[in-house]
């Protein structure tokens, strides 16, 4: 009974036993390189470095992926592994020349994570890597034992990743992206045989909120680090245009109810192209999936040209406004569809299709035609490059601390002196209040730990049992530590590190006194860091940009509509919008890691980032459809055009101001419809009867108009926390 019920609390605590395997997979490395290279060749250094080696990989490196890709990514990163150690062993003779090192290390390594899961998952480990080196004795001719050690760790940890109980596949972002797929194309279907009148509106809302459900499920900050698709190179780039292709949709889908006419008039082009939106979506989806056929084009882009080729006027020749204005809403959700689907076909890898002139237009703006993969790591890494960005934040605040730490250490000439850092590494957070949290936990498991190694160092002090306790220890270090918390993480891991130590070198009780000393000096550090450097965490940057964000969301709507009256395209305007959300997308993803701030909580956050990447998407999509100067010769509709984006932009000016000044966002804008806005110049339309032109307008009012949506989901004060507050609204 004591064994079903041990089996039950860890199945609870461990669902599907993955920690339970990582930690016997790291068990047996570990023991295997440690005590073949202490007592098989009898080589401290060598046996040091595998250990380290395998432990920094095992627990501190969090990977995306099935044991086969995150083996590879461990190998890969080896190279970089050997720098870092290299680095280390050369400035180890010097305290200040290492810190130095520190400073610059710490930051690039941990900047570095800007790059994608794969970087960001490596950043705790490959920083130990320069810890551990950096410090006395300084011995530059033990670089090759070391180099040797930390392969062997690292190689033996690889092939036990695939060999020995590997991890179930985790739930890919693909196949998230392909089930959400599936649920917009239903809402398509049942959009469409709703508007013929065919089917309950209240069969529509449940079908819309189960897509919204689905995509909520895609939102990068709600997902462990190691499974967002974040990083420059293409694929990913791609996965993240389909998100916010799919999120763009669902608004625009929406839409169509509101500018409908009444059941069952809905044009027969409308229906047949919405039919065919559904279809492609759902190939589009399906074509995520490995192995899958990817998605065409040809019929949606048939079913468009036929679309285009519509008049929606009476038998007198006046203009039918309802018509226009849905046939325009169900092209402009087509459009959003063949995004959707370029997007897929670039993540899946399919080449551009040249004879399309739209697939080859969207491939370069949402999958930025081949380029070397460096060019786009560093665009990537552009963006951050400023004191606003949360990673930038964060990296510094980690360099200067270790910086600090190794100062420390050094000066004091502490005994284990790199505990210090690992300490300062562990208990520091993005904010003052996490760090001090952390601490607390740190502090009681290293005095727990401590006790009970002194103890044992006291009245038991045999190198057979330090051999035969270590392995018991790393069970209870990588695996009851982490079911039981932070405080039992620390206590064990003291436990397994003077295990350890002990048989290296004599310490006694040395070795748990100086223990408990590091870890108080690095947790002082690490406090000290966080008060001093950003002490709010990233609460007031995610205010101020998405304050920024939304300002340039309402500088590019501005744009776009003095385009198509005869401006130049708003590329620069587009090209700050784009940096700008991406900065409020990073601030979010930190934030929603910290502890709740009362004040920040209250804001829905989804949907004010949704509010940007919405405007972007759909100037973008818009001006691809309405080139500069298509209502050139319509200056009746300049000042109503303007007009109402002057009124938008006032709306996201005035919802920045009220989130920079700490209020929840209340933008005071109405709901329009395309109808009503082209109803007030029906006689000009009647007179002009210039059907492309007409289509132009129609589809500048329903970008107008899908935008104000976005501002109007920005809700009022809510007791839960805003990424669960309102799904579906972040892309």
């Amino acid at each position: 009974m004591l064994g079903t019920g041990l089996l039950r609390w860890v199945h609870h605590r461990d669902p599907g036993y993955v920690a339970v395997r990582r930690a016997a997979r790291l068990t047996l490395v570990v023991s295997t390189v440690f005590y073949g290279s202490r007592y098989g060749i009898g080589n401290p250094t060598l046996a040091t470095y595998a250990l380290f080696g395998a432990i920094a990989m095992g627990t501190f490196a969090q990977l995306p992926g099935s044991a086969r890709k995150r083996a590879g990514i461990l190998l890969a990163a080896l190279p970089p592994a050997w720098v870092l150690i290299g680095m280390g062993t050369a400035l180890a003779g010097n305290t200040w020349a290492a810190a130095a090192g520190m400073l610059v290390i710490g930051f690039v390594v941990a900047f570095a994570g800007v790059g994608g899961p794969r970087l960001i998952g490596l950043v705790g480990a490959l920083q130990l890597f320069y810890i551990l080196a950096c410090f006395p004795p300084y011995q530059p001719q033990t670089l090759p034992e070391r180099l040797i050690g930390v392969t062997l760790g690292v190689t033996l940890l690889a092939a036990a990743e695939v060999v020995l109980w590997p991890d179930p596949v985790p739930v890919s972002y693909r196949q998230r992206l392909a089930d959400a797929a599936d649920h917009l194309a239903a809402f398509l279907d049942l959009t469409r045989e709703t508007l013929r009148g065919r089917r309950d509106p209240r069969e529509r809302e449940a079908v819309h909120r189960a897509a919204s459900e689905a995509l909520a499920r895609l939102r990068l900050a709600d997902l462990p680090a190691e499974q967002r698709p974040i990083a420059a190179g293409v694929e990913d780039r791609a996965l993240r245009a389909c998100v916010a292709s799919m999120q763009v949709l669902l608004v625009k889908a929406a839409r169509l109810a509101a500018e409908a006419p009444p059941q069952g008039s809905i044009p027969d082009v409308a229906t047949r192209l919405l039919a065919g939106c559904a279809d492609t979506t759902r190939t589009a989806g399906r074509s995520l999936r490995r192995g899958e056929p990817t998605v065409t084009l040809d019929d949606l882009n048939a079913r468009i040209a036929a679309s285009e080729q519509a008049r929606p006027t009476s038998r007198d020749g006046t203009v039918l406004v309802p018509q226009l204005c849905v046939e325009a809403a169900t092209l402009s959700v087509a459009e959003q569809v063949r995004i959707l689907a370029i997007s897929a076909r670039v993540a899946a890898g399919a080449p551009a299709d040249r004879e399309d002139t739209a697939a080859r237009a969207y491939q370069d703006l949402f999958a930025d035609r081949p380029r070397h993969p460096w060019t786009l790591y560093w665009q990537q890494f552009r963006s951050h490059l400023t004191i606003r960005s949360a990673p930038f934040q964060s990296a510094l605040r980690l360099a200067v601390a270790l910086a600090a730490a190794r100062v420390i250490a050094g000066v004091l000439a502490l005994m284990h002196g790199f505990w210090v850092l690992l300490a300062t590494l562990t208990v520091l957070r993005t904010s003052a209040v996490d760090t001090r949290t952390a601490l607390r936990p740190a502090v009681l498991g290293t005095i727990g730990g401590a006790v009970v190694s002194g103890l044992l160092m006291l009245f038991a002090n045999r190198s057979v049992i330090y051999v035969a306790a270590l392995p018991v220890a790393m069970v209870l270090a990588f695996t009851v530590g982490k079911l039981l918390g932070p405080a039992w993480a620390q206590a064990f891991f003291t436990l397994l590190l003077t295990f350890v130590f002990a048989q290296l070198a004599p310490g006694g009780l040395q070795l748990a006194e100086a223990r408990l000393v590091n870890v108080l000096l690095g947790g002082a550090v690490g406090v000290l860091a966080g008060v001093f450097m950003w002490p709010r965490g990233t609460r007031r940057e995610l205010r101020r940009n998405a304050a920024v964000a939304l300002r340039a969301s309402g500088e590019v709507l501005v744009g776009v509509v003095e385009a198509v009256l005869g401006g130049e395209r708003p590329d620069g305007a587009l090209e700050r919008g784009r940096r700008a959300v991406v900065l409020a997308d990073a601030s979010y993803a930190q934030y929603h890691a910290e502890r709740p701030d009362p004040g920040t909580s209250r804001v829905d956050w989804p949907s004010v980032l949704a509010a940007g990447h919405h405007a972007l998407q759909g100037a973008e999509s818009t001006l691809y459809r309405n080139p500069p100067g298509c209502l050139t010769g319509w200056p009746e509709t300049a000042a109503q055009l303007r007009g109402a984006v002057g009124r938008l932009r006032s709306a996201y000016d005035r919802t920045a101001e009220q989130l920079v000044r700490g209020d929840v966002p209340e933008p005071g804008v109405t709901p329009i419809r395309c109808v009503d806005e082209l109803s007030g110049i029906r006689p000009m339309l009647d007179e002009r009867g210039d059907g492309n032109a007409m289509r132009h307008l129609a589809e500048i009012q329903l970008l107008l108009a899908n935008c104000t949506d976005g501002l109007t989901r920005l809700s009022p004060p809510a007791p839960l926390r805003p990424e669960v507050a309102r799904p579906g609204e972040r892309s």
